[in-house]
């Protein structure tokens, strides 16, 4: 696929090798684009990268992205929602996280505010109770304020809010009974919500690089 350039060649240095184009770019283009579809879906832009990558002309790319589009076999907004019902359902992810995966994936505003929006708050705080439920018992042996501080940071990973967190770390602590009904270091209110605005604010990377698409 690549050819030497003399030497001489207008804008070539001595000893680079110059992509060479396809003989057929929409060709080419069509077999990258399937072979990649068929390992997982992919949203529009990442395909347009995928091609950039192969030194596939803008047109000919442009021409191919169109006709997949209009065949169905590129859907963004289909891919946004799968997306949110695997991740959400799946990790637990938060609809800001969400919304961040979706968005380095190149899908557009609209669709990413359509898919999240499939995951109501009460069904965000409904996940994070869930995330939370599996994890108090681990902590029991811990000092309060240690506990709220860890069972906090795993839902901050998660892309949750401080204010979400604390109410829901909260909650599932006076749960437990007599024990877990005074606040963080056996204090009520402020100095507890304190500790929900000493958390650093979530990255909205957190949990995708496993992420299989």
């Amino acid at each position: 696929m690549f050819e030497s350039v003399a030497p001489d060649a207008p804008g070539a240095p001595d000893g680079v090798q110059e992509p060479k184009e396809p003989k057929d770019p929409e060709a080419a283009a069509r077999a990258i684009c399937l072979r990649l579809l068929t390992l997982a879906p992919r949203t529009r832009s990442q395909l347009a990268d995928a091609l950039r990558r192969r030194h596939i002309p803008g047109p000919a790319a442009e021409a191919v992205l169109d006709r997949f589009t209009e065949a169905g076999l590129i859907d963004d907004p289909a891919f946004a929602r799968a997306w949110v019902e695997s991740r959400h359902h799946g990790r637990g992810l938060s609809r800001r996280a969400l919304s961040a995966e979706l968005r380095r994936r190149g899908v557009a505003d609209e669709d990413v505010h359509e898919a999240v929006e499939l995951v109501d708050p009460d069904q965000e705080a409904a996940t994070a109770r869930q995330l939370i439920a599996g994890r108090v018992a681990a902590t029991r042996a811990q000092p309060s304020a240690t506990r709220v501080r860890k069972l906090m940071g795993v839902l901050a990973r998660m892309g949750y809010g401080a204010a979400l967190a604390y109410r829901v770390v909260r909650e599932a602590l006076e749960a437990e009974g007599p024990d877990g009904r005074e606040g963080p270091d056996g204090r009520e209110g402020p100095d507890g919500e304190e500790l929900a605005g000493e958390l650093a604010e979530p990255d909205p990377d957190i949990s995708t690089e496993d992420a299989s698409w």
